[in-house]
């Protein structure tokens, strides 16, 4: 049987962009419990190390703190018992992703509004010719992304 082909700390961050100090300190904190090491000491990864490099990665970019994903992989380590837990922190993970995103969709209207009010105000010269527009006069997307942004504040005897 072949040795599995392993790759040098230089060569695994030429591979993920991640720094040789990053990856260091990723094996300090134990996120590398299985990285093999030359008698020398030399770090030594896998295919697997680079696929769990790839999923820390993307965990840390979802804001998961590393103790968390730490957690992940010592319950990984542990075996099936723990698939509930693995399985809880991804439905996690997915909820908190679909929050941030629909948070960036609604940043994103009120920027594609600031884009088209601030081009039409160097077209009329001003901004206040762009305040003198009223939403009905606004081509219809930018209505919708008016009237999604710029809600209508409730009365104060609604407060």
């Amino acid at each position: 049987m072949a040795e599995e082909r392993t790759y040098s700390i230089g060569e695994v961050s030429k591979i993920t962009g991640l720094s040789i100090p990053t990856l260091r300190f990723y094996d300090k904190e134990g996120l590398f419990p299985d990285l093999g090491r030359l008698p020398s000491g030399t770090r030594r990864f896998t295919v697997r190390d680079l696929n769990n490099i790839r999923l820390i990665e993307c965990l840390k970019k979802t804001g998961m703190q590393l103790i968390d994903i730490k957690a992940f992989i010592r319950w990984t380590r542990q075996g099936s018992s723990t698939i509930q837990k693995r399985l809880k922190m991804f439905i996690e993970r997915e909820k908190a992703i679909r929050e941030e995103i629909v948070q960036l969709e609604d940043a994103l209207d009120l920027i594609k509004f600031k884009k088209w009010y601030y081009t039409k105000a160097d077209e009329l010269g001003s901004t206040d010719a762009v305040d003198a527009i009223s939403p009905d006069k606004m081509p219809d997307e930018i209505r919708e992304l008016y009237l999604k942004t710029h809600p209508t504040p409730p009365a104060p005897e609604d407060l």
